[in-house]
Parts: structure tokens; sequence; C-alpha cells
């Protein structure tokens, strides 16, 4: 007499009996079957798993830690920053060739400074890659509305980075000592790489109101300090660097200034 199938077998069984006959049906491993692998968190991989997740934020922070440790205690307010004779004014992006909001309180500073006697010259430093985009150019054009005499202002047209513009300062304009000018969350980044590039610098941070263009600055800056790290060790040239110029100088001396 032929077995029935299974399924009939099944349905004519009570369902305890069901659950004993798919037992019966899984077939034992066979000598010399390999294994199913099976990954077990245990306690040592979990120790591991999160030293590894600390290691990973340490690193990932100590750039941002090395730039606050350098650079905190030469940051000032505007009416309290030592008197230089240089003040370094960052671009920071044009509008229908008009410097953006935050450029133009970078420049409202400067223009403060040099009113009040800090500074005697102010070097503008930005891009000027394409002939229709022109920071150094607006930035003068707008310090000299504001009453910055133009013979004291000195155009770095080649200012493509915070990196960039302060080699240049150094090994370019000649300048060894400044004020610098942007805003509170890129203030630090500009003192610490101008410091390792050889430029003695207090930093004034313009204030700005938290809207997204500040958070977003902020956020950036977390991760612009890696890159930032980076340069202040290898001291990359920067991505154009020319023959020394004596605008500075020549500012100064025409201004009466001295080196300070």
């Amino acid at each position: 007499m032929p077995l029935p199938r299974l399924s009939r077998l099944r349905a004519s069984l009570p369902r305890a009996s069901r659950l004993r006959a798919l037992r019966l049906k899984r077939q034992p491993r066979q000598p010399g079957e390999a294994r199913r692998p099976r990954f077990r968190l245990t306690q040592r991989r979990r120790r591991h798993l999160v030293q590894a997740v600390m290691l990973g934020c340490a690193l990932a922070l100590a750039p941002a830690t090395w730039m606050h440790a350098v650079a905190d205690s030469r940051i000032r307010a505007l009416a309290e920053v030592p008197a230089r004779d240089v003040a370094v004014v960052f671009g920071a992006g044009l509008w229908s060739g008009r410097p953006t909001p935050y450029l133009a309180h970078r420049l409202d500073a400067a223009a403060e400074l040099y009113g009040a006697g800090k500074v005697k010259v102010v070097l503008v430093t930005g891009d000027n890659s394409r002939e229709e985009y022109d920071e150094p150019s607006a930035m003068r054009t707008y310090l000299v509305e504001r009453g910055v005499p133009d013979d004291r202002i000195v155009s770095d047209y080649a200012g493509f980075d915070t990196w960039d513009s302060c080699v240049r300062a150094k090994k370019i304009f000649g300048v060894d000592r400044a004020v610098l000018v942007t805003q509170g969350f890129h203030v630090r980044r500009a003192v610490a790489l101008c410091g390792a590039a050889g430029v003695e610098s207090y930093g004034v941070g313009v204030a700005e109101p938290r809207d997204a263009t500040w958070y977003y600055g902020g956020i950036r800056e977390v991760f612009a300090s890696g890159k930032a790290a980076a340069e202040a060790v290898l001291q990359p040239n920067p991505m154009f660097l020319g023959p020394a110029e004596t605008g500075v100088a020549e500012a100064l001396a025409a201004g009466g200034g001295g080196a300070r």
C-alpha cells in the first residue's frame, strides 16, 4: 500500500503532532558539512567596538581641538585687539558684484579698525580666478565708500582659501604681524593657519545672527579643521605664489608707518 503524502499526513495529525512531524523533517547535519556562520557580539567584541568608535571620535575632533588650543588666547573684541600695521580681510563671496552680507560685515569691522587707528593698511584677499568674479576689487570699493583711503588698501587677487591667503600675506606681501578680520566661526582657523604660515596674528571675530548661513559655517569648520591641520603640518604651496609684491610696504611708507 503506498504511503500517503506528507501534506496529507500532517493534515490528519493534531497540531502538536504536526510540529513533531516538522521537526522530524529537518535533516541532521552530516559529518563534514560546514556549519552556518553565526556572528555573536561577545563582551570582548562589544568592548573593542566601543573603543573603535571612541578612537574615531577623538581623531575626528583632534584638529578642531588643536585650532582652539592655538587660537583661543589670540581672539579679541574689536575694541580690545592690539594695534598692528596691517589688517587682513578674507573674502566671503559676492552677490551681483557686491560683497555678501557676511563679507560686508568683515569690511565694516576693518573700516572701524582703520578709523580707530588700530591698523594703517588693509590687505583684502580673495578670489579673482575669473574675469567676471573679482572679490578684492569689490572689497576695495566697499572700503573706500566707508572712508578708508584707496592708497591704504592692498589687494591680493589669489587668496583662493584661508591657507593661500595666509601664506601669500607672509611670502608675497611681507606681512609678519596682523589683525585678521572674519566671522567668529572662521576666526580660529584663520589665526591657526596664519600662525603656521609665519604671521603672528590676533583675530577679530565678527558677530552674526544665528541664521542658516551661520550654522552652515559652523558645521563646515568642523570638517575644514582636518584640512587645516594637514596644511599646517605639510606646508603646501598655495595655488598661485608668484613674485613678491611691495604694495603693503609702499602703503605703510605713504602713511608714515613702519612694520609693527
